[in-house]
């Protein structure tokens, strides 16, 4: 019988099945994945025969201490370390691995995937923390004591107090760490210390333990972290926070066997592709007034009930107050021209927005080009609303690669529409 990996390196739409396969998983894993998938409605992969196939999301899912690193893929230019990298860069560039205390070049590991980058990311945020000294607060504690300090409880202090005349039952206020943002902090390193596979973050994590003070165990859900409100001495723990709300709302323990526990951290290409093109012209492309994504107009109203509105994904304003619309699809077109559903959109798009010019936004082996007219609907002949297919060709060099397609738009807006 084929032994199981303790790695597994796949792209999306692949499949991974436990009996067929160079890539396999375990029975057990898969019924884990079936289990997270009926438990959350997931929607990273779908279950398919004795196994799973994965759909437009990429990250990491941790099974026991087997790990499934699901990369992207737009071309076969690239091997898995290259698309490796290139997907850790795009998520550095729009900011999910923005640190506040330290540069990236701190960064003493080499990850393995993505999943051991946040954890040394989180690690390194809590080593800042305890070498700058960690927040206290004030909160109120209930307790016996032998001096009489604060309120006494007088119904609690004759129930426990009647034997012991030299206790006091007081309600006090006390000054210390033990608060509710170092609870979620301690409570994210026990878990990374179970879950973690990289030996070299092993010490690191056993001197955090160490160094942090225990803490009560607390019941963490959404609502936890929803609660939270972050001041001005409170928001050198923001990243921090971040890293952990990602680990333990994404932790599902197996409770049946105590072995296959499953943390998924995954992202959607589509979102990040958009993010990604986002933040790389606002910061290169140079002579707009505006760069704005998701920017919302109503378009339609039934007689009773909620207005339907239309996003576009990028909105540029220009100088002289012309309107560019971008539109992001992460996926190859493989030669083959847009779908009818996207091109009805950018056409809606062209209209509703009054826009100078719109594109679809793909990427692609090479970059090139295809300009496309819509057509009067009665001649059929070209007027003057035109919608560009623009492929962008990716480059492992993540600089390089938001430079240009920086400079691509910014020469394709440039280019005078022919009417």
């Amino acid at each position: 019988m084929k032994q199981p990996n303790h790695h597994i390196t796949v792209f999306e739409h692949d499949k991974l099945r436990y009996d067929f396969g160079e890539k396999r998983i375990t029975e057990d894993q898969f019924n884990s994945l079936k289990n997270y998938y009926g438990t959350n409605g997931v929607p990273y992969f779908d279950l398919c025969y004795n196994g799973v196939k994965f759909k437009e999301y990429v990250g990491v899912i941790q099974i026991g201490t087997t790990t499934i690193e699901v990369l992207p893929k737009a071309d076969k230019n690239h091997d898995d370390e290259t698309w490796k990298k290139i997907l850790i860069g795009m998520i550095r560039a729009v900011g999910s691995f923005e640190i506040k205390a330290t540069s990236d070049s701190n960064l003493t590991l080499r990850p393995n995937t993505i999943l051991d980058l946040y954890f040394e990311l989180f690690i390194q945020e809590i080593e800042y923390l305890i070498h700058s000294g960690l927040l206290k607060q004030y909160r109120k504690i209930d307790n016996n004591s032998f001096a009489l300090k604060g309120n006494l409880q007088f119904s609690k202090h004759i129930q426990q107090n009647l034997t012991h005349q030299e206790r006091f039952y007081v309600r006090r206020t006390t000054y210390d760490v033990e608060h509710k943002l170092h609870m979620i902090i301690y409570k994210t390193i026990l878990l990374i210390k179970r879950i973690n596979t990289n030996t070299n973050l092993l010490s690191r994590i056993g001197s955090l333990l160490l160094s942090f003070p225990e803490m009560p165990d607390i019941k963490i859900n959404e609502v936890t972290f929803e609660k939270l409100v972050f001041n001005r001495k409170t928001q050198s723990y923001k990243k921090a926070i971040d890293i952990a709300k990602l680990i333990l709302l994404h932790y599902h323990p197996d409770i049946s066997r105590g072995r296959n526990h499953v943390l998924a951290i995954m992202f959607d290409m589509n979102t990040l592709w958009e993010q990604f093109v986002l933040v790389s012209l606002r910061r290169y492309l140079k002579g707009c007034v505006s760069i704005q994504d998701q920017k919302s107009k109503y378009f339609w109203k039934p007689e009773n009930g909620q207005r339907s509105s239309i996003k576009p994904d990028i909105l540029i304003k220009l100088a002289n107050e012309k309107r560019i619309v971008l539109d992001t699809k992460w996926k190859n077109l493989n030669g083959y021209n847009p779908s009818p559903d996207d091109l009805r959109q950018m056409y809606v798009y062209h209209e509703y927005f009054k826009a100078e010019k719109v594109a679809l936004i793909y990427p692609n082996a090479i970059s090139k080009q295809i300009k496309g007219d819509f057509l009067e609907p009665t001649s059929g002949t070209p007027f003057d609303k035109q919608c560009c297919v623009i492929s962008l060709s990716v480059d492992k060099e993540i600089i390089n690669w938001q430079k240009n397609i920086s400079e691509t738009i910014k020469n394709w807006i440039e280019t005078k529409v022919n009417i």
